[in-house]
């Protein structure tokens, strides 16, 4: 069933917003409450009326290097752009890494003469950053081993379309604390949400970026709980987020992992732990019957599908609050 949109809550505006902090989504701390909260006005009404965006990036280009494998990023960036009246290059990156011919400022200084925007799939998020500092295009991190902010900010969405108001949803992530937790919690934040985490002794998040996402907490009104004890952690909460134990370029400890993970399972009894109208999450792919059931990925519960996408709705409004309207930045020098 596709999900609720509460478009009463966001009464449509006339203008597209634009990123006040410039032109780059590297990381969910890019962006202030008062950005995403237009992002998600704006995701809406490109969800719900998307014939009235079907020329708002007409003339523009996107080049999207990948250097992982990818199915929903790589799609939901494919239609989104060409929805919105662009277009697309990929380049395939997965035999060699995007600087092994040469720099990442040589890269940056010709396709900034070409496209409109960058979108990078990136092991390192040095990557990432190199790029955005030397291009004078927008870049959007599409995935590195720090953050995965528009998965992030398409489960928050989906999040939004199922109860509303995000400062009374409560959100349990449990498993590793990877790349997707990272943005999840910087999300959260913004949000003034709450978020529970509950993960293996030694397998939190980033030091630095819980800090962040803590500081970020005090202003909005959110709350951040680290918790040991899976069933602790999801104890009447209003979903439940997962991921893979073990995220590419960890897997020389899979058979570790293997040992330490099984108790934070999703499975039938955890998620009955969680309040009965609770929905249950993942980034995906998911390794079915390992970090979660089928029972509970295929179950009524589930809004993995919605997620995916979402992916496609916010990432068109990334794109357009980022390089399209009327209201877009000017282009300027990343050396200014």
């Amino acid at each position: 069933m596709r999900s609720q949109t509460y478009a009463s809550e966001m009464t449509p505006k006339p203008v597209i917003p634009s990123f006040a902090i410039g032109r780059d989504l590297v990381s969910m701390r890019d962006l202030s409450p008062s950005e995403v909260e237009a992002l998600f006005h704006l995701t809406n009404l490109v969800k719900t009326r998307p014939e009235d965006f079907r020329t708002a990036l007409a003339g523009k280009h996107v080049a999207m290097f990948f250097e992982k494998p990818s199915l929903r990023t790589r799609i939901t960036f494919e239609a989104g752009v060409c929805g919105l009246g662009g277009t697309v290059s990929f380049v395939d990156q997965r035999q060699e890494r995007l600087d092994a011919r040469e720099s990442l400022a040589d890269i940056a200084h010709n396709l900034e003469r070409w496209v409109s925007a960058i979108v990078l799939r990136t092991f390192a998020h040095e990557t990432v950053e190199s790029m955005a500092e030397h291009a004078c295009v927008p870049v959007v991190n599409a995935l590195s081993e720090v953050e995965h902010p528009c998965q992030a900010l398409a489960d928050y969405f989906t999040l939004y379309e199922k109860f509303g108001n995000l400062k009374k949803v409560t959100l349990a992530y449990v498993g590793d604390g990877n790349n997707v937790l990272h943005s999840l919690l910087l999300t959260a934040a913004l949000f003034g949400s709450n978020i529970r985490i509950g993960t293996p002794k030694g397998y939190g998040p980033n030091a630095q970026i819980l800090a962040d996402a803590r500081e970020i907490a005090k202003k909005t009104g959110g709350t951040i709980e680290l918790i040991t004890d899976p069933h602790k952690a999801v104890r009447g909460v209003d979903a439940i987020y997962t991921d893979a134990w073990t995220s590419m370029g960890h897997e020389r400890e899979t058979e570790e992992r293997a040992r330490i993970f099984p108790p934070y399972q999703v499975n039938d009894e955890l998620m009955a732990e969680a309040a009965p109208h609770a929905v249950f999450m993942h980034c995906l792919p998911a390794h079915r019957n390992e970090e979660v059931t089928d029972s509970v990925i295929d179950s009524v519960q589930s809004v993995v599908y919605d997620q995916a996408e979402n992916r496609m709705h916010v990432q068109k409004a990334i794109l357009m609050m980022l390089v399209g309207g009327k209201n877009r930045l000017p282009l300027r020098s990343a050396h200014a």
